[in-house]
């Protein structure tokens, strides 16, 4: 049932309202409004009438592939890339800067995340909702637990670890493993990280790259450990009484912050914005984190957040993400074509 948000412009004598427009949004899949309404309760109600007309989906696995899609120029209005990939956004002129004075819960959205969206002194992106990429085990599966990234290429896991299908990823988490820093690689250290990940191919059952598969995988028994994967994807396996750990590892867990920005070539600003406030509105952004166990970028709604999500996550404190995590960075074009290259050539290789 959609949560309802008072004083964000419905008319209670009037809950059958419909939108004159329409809007595209690039998604991940798993934050439809059609199937969440909860994640943007005020727009939700407001278009209860036709909420499918009003909202249309077109959806990525990763990334690299929402940026490939913006740029063939499908006619998105809004999407909904993670913070390494917003600068590439900005820079390609695929996003036109936001006016925040349009979003009456921008005020509430945490200081260090709006920043992230910032460039050139203009906010181009509207940060929703964080998280960490670790390692998912089966605990009642191995014999003993990971606690490095290191780890997954332990010959005891050989078969029955499942990695992300994802370049970005694939390279940090490998650079951390080899001590290398990820965002100053050297071509001799870039190297290692090729040969290291074919290295990895022995213990691999296989890729991932629907969220669903990373609980899937672990429940059924065939992967022992899923790297990369959500915080979410432990929630619900726990919930359904498996015997997972959520691993911290010791070369640390990795963080990312995602949010909407509004193209460059929105047909229907008002309806965007309108969504984007309901987007980050209190109940909106509580309803996310209590389903998925994300972090808020609206520190409003801790309050609304369920008390178990807030201490899993470490929502109460304020060092959680600066100090504790190692949050994704900006890429450059030349970063973004090299690790895309160097996945594809590890994937090919026998």
């Amino acid at each position: 049932m959609p949560l309802a948000l008072a004083g964000c412009g419905v008319d209670e004598d009037d809950p059958d309202v419909e939108a004159d427009g329409q809007l595209l949004i690039l998604e991940w899949s798993g934050y439809e409004a059609t199937e969440y309404p909860q994640f943007y309760a005020p727009f939700t109600e407001k278009y209860a009438n036709n909420l499918d007309e009003v909202v249309e989906y077109s959806f990525f696995a990763d990334d690299a592939e929402a940026l490939a899609k913006m740029q063939s120029d499908i006619g998105a209005d809004l999407v909904h890339p993670c913070n390494s990939w917003w600068q590439l956004y900005v820079d390609n002129g695929l996003v036109q800067p936001l006016d925040t004075s349009r979003l009456s819960n921008w005020d509430k959205i945490q200081n260090d995340l709006a920043a992230m969206g910032q460039f050139n002194g203009q906010q181009y992106f509207v940060p929703w909702e964080w998280g960490y990429e670790s390692m998912l085990v089966r605990a009642d599966l191995v014999e003993e637990l990971p606690d490095a990234w290191l780890d997954l290429w332990d010959p005891q896991y050989a078969g029955h670890v499942a990695i992300w299908d994802s370049a970005e990823t694939n390279y940090v988490l490998t650079a951390l493993a080899l001590g290398f820093d990820p965002w100053n690689a050297t071509a001799e250290q870039e190297a290692q990280i090729e040969q290291k990940l074919i290295e990895l191919k022995p213990n691999l059952l296989t890729y991932w790259s629907d969220y669903t598969e990373a609980y899937d995988l672990p429940a059924s028994g065939d992967a022992w450990i899923v790297a990369g994967a959500w915080q979410d994807a432990y929630a619900y396996l726990e919930s359904d009484g498996y015997e997972v750990v959520y691993v911290q590892p010791e070369e640390g867990r990795l963080g990312w912050v995602c949010g909407f920005g509004l193209s460059a070539n929105s047909g229907d600003l008002d309806l965007a914005y309108e969504f984007l406030d309901a987007a980050i509105a209190d109940e909106s952004m509580a309803a996310l984190a209590n389903e998925y166990w994300y972090g808020p970028a609206n520190t409003a709604s801790l309050p609304l957040i369920d008390a178990y999500v807030v201490d899993f996550m470490d929502l109460d404190e304020v060092d959680t993400l600066t100090e504790r995590t190692v949050l994704y960075r900006p890429l450059t074009e030349a970063q973004r074509i090299a690790r895309t290259t160097l996945w594809d050539t590890v994937k090919a290789s026998p």
